[in-house]
């Protein structure tokens, strides 16, 4: 076959692939989209199924700085603080509509995700000690600001502002925000340059690929959506307070759900948070002072048996399967 043939015919078979693989996506989001929709209408318990909407966007977004970019953020609980803090005194301080206040939740984890930016240049534990870090200090300095700006010890509180139902919506707009943002980074030429990029730095800077301005655009991406999160949790539970909005436990679930289900694709947050999710509610209805526990046993036997996560581990078995899912 000439060269030019067999070049049409390879484009010709990834066009095809593209469209099943965004026809794929389009109908696992209208899916999900139809049946986060009905929930508040069956009323199939509520508060379940918004900490899983915030949970596949948590673990979404740390897939982009952890599967897509190479950093393990350890203090990525520093972006979920300060976003829940920021809507909570634009709200209560300056009387802001909470829906006018969440964006700006999101610029704020930008900027925090900006003040961040020189430890790009670390990498492996370094990064990850030095971010962990990063989130204490931005616990002790909120814990210091005036008690009128953050409410000191006891927190802020919204009023009367507490909507669950519109919430919910609201964070479902948000997971679907981030679920189509990372499917659009999975193939597009940034996110080829991220991978590249977690993969050697130097043979892509060689390949001309702008390392550090890629890196930004990735942890950037990463900080935007656990600050909105933060932000739609605090009008969810209509209080704030540092012990919460800072725990180092967020941290570790996010990057138990996104490692269960596997790094570097679209659906492993997904579905390693369902499982999780679903799993850590089980185990708390059947044994509630074991939970932890068990959890963390659960937890270990997973990353033991299914080092790549379930769905790395599904695509290592069958690469072909790789063009299909996201």
């Amino acid at each position: 076959m000439p060269p030019e043939s067999s070049g049409a015919g390879r484009s010709i078979e990834r066009a095809s692939a593209d469209r099943i693989y965004y026809t794929l996506a389009a109908v696992i989001g209208g899916t999900v989209g139809i049946y986060f929709l009905v929930v508040p209408v069956l009323d199939l318990n509520i508060a379940f199924h918004f900490y899983l909407m915030l949970w596949i966007t948590m673990a979404s977004a740390f897939n982009v700085a952890a599967g897509f970019s190479g950093y393990m953020p350890f203090g990525f609980v520093a972006f979920y603080g300060v976003g829940a803090f920021t809507t909570a005194i634009l709200v209560k301080s300056l009387g802001f509509p909470v829906l006018l206040a969440l964006p700006f939740s999101g610029v704020a984890g930008v900027i925090l995700g900006l003040l961040f930016a020189p430890t790009l240049r670390l990498s492996g534990i370094y990064f990850a000690i030095v971010s962990l870090a990063l989130a204490g200090i931005c616990r002790l300095v909120i814990s210091n600001m005036p008690d009128h700006i953050t409410g000191g010890s006891f927190g802020l509180q919204l009023g009367s502002r507490a909507e669950p139902v519109h919430s919910f919506y609201v964070m479902m707009a948000v997971m679907l925000l981030a679920l189509g943002t990372i499917l659009w980074l999975s193939r597009s030429r940034l996110g080829k340059a991220l991978r590249a990029v977690r993969d050697d730095a130097e043979a892509a800077d060689m390949m001309g690929v702008n390392v550090t301005r890629v890196r930004l655009y990735g942890w950037l991406i990463a900080a935007f959506f656990p600050a909105v999160c933060g932000g739609v949790e605090a009008w969810y539970t209509n209080v704030v307070d540092t012990e919460t909005a800072f725990n180092t436990l967020t941290t570790a679930k996010t990057v138990i759900y996104a490692v269960a289900g596997g790094l570097g694709t679209v659906t492993g947050p997904i579905v390693g948070s369902v499982v999780m999710v679903w799993l850590d509610e089980l185990i708390w209805r059947q044994f509630p002072l074991l939970n932890l526990l068990i959890l963390g046993v659960a937890t270990v036997m997973l990353v033991l048996f299914l080092p790549r996560g379930i769905v790395g581990t599904i695509l290592r078995r069958r690469p072909e399967w790789r063009r299909y899912i996201p």
